[in-house]
């Protein structure tokens, strides 16, 4: 059975894989991902879209020419964004690194392709609801018809499979994010404000200088100099 340790709506991991090969992976929190991965990856064996339920997660995958694109979601997060995120990140893998992915050595698109899965997990996360407004979505065939399977408990060692993810660690990540996005926005409205006041003092010395000139007899303010 696996545990649940989290219970925000959320997209967990991702990982682009050759079979059991994986190529590159981000994890947006802690857990044995790895292990569960090796042996969801070992029942893909054909091209295709499907969903394994276990317990309250899910694994979406899409398999396409060999590379397999699959993401851990909890059980309520939509599963028209998940495949459009995974259609996102297939068509960004593809066009990028090609036929190269077919021999490619484990982890050899990680240090590069990982970032790209963790802007876009960010992406869809907080935007649930992109996979009806995308325009990937017309690529998607219909939900309905992506199937969703009970994967069975027990790994191909006979032992229980077991997924952990750690609710502190996800939820210290999420706190640190909206504490970089608060200093973030902080920053652009103390920038914004200076610009304001510059615009503001820069105008004012312009019309000030306008009034002073007319009253004074020019721009060199003749008159007024003459009197003192």
């Amino acid at each position: 059975r696996i545990q649940i340790l989290f219970e925000v709506m959320s997209l967990y991991c991702a990982v682009v894989a050759r079979k059991t090969t994986v190529l590159a992976k981000y994890e947006q929190c802690k857990g044995n991902f790895s292990q569960v991965l090796n042996e969801v990856l070992q029942k893909i064996d054909r091209d295709g879209k499907l969903t394994y339920a276990v317990d309250a997660y899910l694994f979406h995958y899409i398999a396409s020419d060999m590379i397999t694109y699959l993401c851990i979601t909890s059980e309520d997060f939509p599963r028209s964004t998940a495949f459009a995120f995974l259609q996102d990140i297939m068509t960004r893998f593809v066009k990028v690194y090609g036929i190269t992915a077919k021999t490619a050595l484990p982890y050899a698109m990680d240090s590069e392709f990982s970032k790209v899965l963790q802007n876009q997990m960010r992406y869809y996360i907080e935007n649930p609801g992109a996979g009806t407004m995308s325009k990937v979505q017309s690529d998607i065939d219909d939900l309905k018809q992506i199937m969703v399977k009970n994967i069975d408990s027990l790994s191909q060692r006979g032992e229980r499979l077991e997924l952990l993810v750690d609710r502190a660690d996800n939820l210290s990540n999420q706190s640190t994010n909206f504490q970089r996005q608060s200093r973030e926005l902080r920053r652009a409205m103390f920038w914004k404000n200076i610009k304001m006041y510059l615009v503001i003092g820069v105008v004012g010395f312009v019309i000030f200088w306008i009034i002073l000139s007319i009253s004074c007899g020019g721009v060199h303010i003749p008159k007024c100099r003459g009197k003192n």
